[in-house]
């Protein structure tokens, strides 16, 4: 089949890329190659022999042309970042993702089936259960709150400390700009899918790690933070107590659970959770990187937070375990991958001074009151 994958030359999207040219498909990428993640323009890990298309997918003209002769749609483009650009998010996201499926109604394109990169992020803090007051899907915890170091999550009603749930795919809570948009992301592609008869599966993510992961963003996560750390032997920032749950799942499977819908009828017009199948701490993390790189560990608390953060959050991946997927890489190979990415890559130690200095420029990374 020929295949476009929209942000191709991404973290995600490359890595598919390199999975669907394995299965013999012919594969073409439309990426913008914006900065700050590709800051030195095309990347030298895309082969030769896809085609590739610098353009916008919210550009007409760019779209058009990438989508001709198109069998299947894999849509990874997409904006993410800390940065308060509200606007931004929703022209990429959404307006993005309206224009492929505008485009394929108009022209008649007979494109068999949409495949679009969701985030566990539309979950917001997920489930949580009171043993008073039963199941609860709390808001984003407050600005108050988080400055006197509290960073549980209470029940409403008594004021208690809840228990951080699994969170299956039924409810949605999205709370910042990112998630809103990939939940509106969600709504276009299946509804009009559906409407238009173009199969469409959504795929929330968890937290992806491995190698290509951008240096540059700030809004990448733990792994990318802790591991350019080590690698230049700095004290890893652990923001809050370090107790946050989170659940990470390795690049090479999110490629097979990707290409496992494309091929599977019963993932169509459904939306499915893609992650490691166990919940971490930030400081076990942390633990697995300081020994890969064969660091001490130093836990010491930075004493600061990243407001909009969610404190627990793991996904059911029941569901997509049922088509016949199941996680197979372990969180320390994630690492492992990215610590011998890093050493090819002739990387400097201002990296991290720059995300960090963004970080608190935009007031997303506050220190503790009191």
């Amino acid at each position: 089949m020929h295949i476009l994958v929209t942000g191709g030359a991404g973290f995600i999207g490359s890595h598919t890329v390199d999975g669907l040219l394995r299965k013999g498909h012919k594969v073409r990428i439309l990426d913008s190659l914006e900065k700050p993640a590709h800051p030195k323009g095309k990347p030298d890990y895309l082969p030769a022999e896809l085609e590739f298309i610098e353009g916008d997918v919210r550009n007409r003209r760019n779209l058009e042309e990438a989508l001709k002769g198109i069998d299947v749609v894999f849509h990874f483009a997409a904006y993410q970042d800390y940065l308060p650009d509200f606007s931004k998010f929703f022209h990429v996201n959404s307006v993005g993702t309206a224009l492929i499926y505008e485009l394929i109604v108009e022209e008649g394109l007979p494109v068999k089936k949409i495949i679009v990169a969701s985030s566990q992020a539309v979950y917001g803090e997920g489930k949580y259960f009171c043993k008073e007051h039963g199941e609860f899907y709390p808001d984003i915890r407050g600005l108050k709150q988080l400055e006197r170091g509290e960073w549980e999550i209470m029940c409403p009603l008594c004021e208690k400390v809840a228990t951080s749930q699994i969170t299956n795919e039924k409810v949605v809570n999205p709370q910042n700009q990112y998630a809103i948009s990939k939940y509106s992301q969600e709504m276009i592609a299946l509804n009009l899918g559906r409407r238009y008869h173009i199969p469409t599966t959504a795929l929330r993510y968890s937290i992806v790690q491995g190698p290509r992961q951008s240096f540059y963003n700030a809004y990448s996560g733990a792994c990318r933070i802790f591991c350019l750390s080590a690698y230049f032997d700095r004290k890893p920032p652990i923001y809050e107590d370090g107790m946050q749950l989170r659940d990470y799942v390795n690049i090479e499977d999110v490629v097979r659970a990707s290409l496992l819908v494309m091929d599977d009828s019963r993932a169509d017009y459904q939306v499915f959770n893609v992650g490691g199948g166990k919940g971490y701490t930030v400081i076990e993390l942390a633990q697995i990187v300081a020994r890969i790189f064969d660091r001490k560990f130093n836990s010491a608390i930075s004493g600061e937070f990243r407001f909009g953060d969610t404190r627990h959050i793991v996904s059911s991946i029941a569901k997509l375990k049922a088509l016949g997927w199941e996680p197979k890489n372990s969180v320390e190979k994630s690492v492992q991958d990215y610590y011998s990415w890093l050493n090819n890559r002739g990387i400097t130690e201002d990296i991290l001074d720059y995300a960090e200095k963004k970080m608190k420029e935009l007031k997303v990374v506050r220190k503790m009151v009191g």
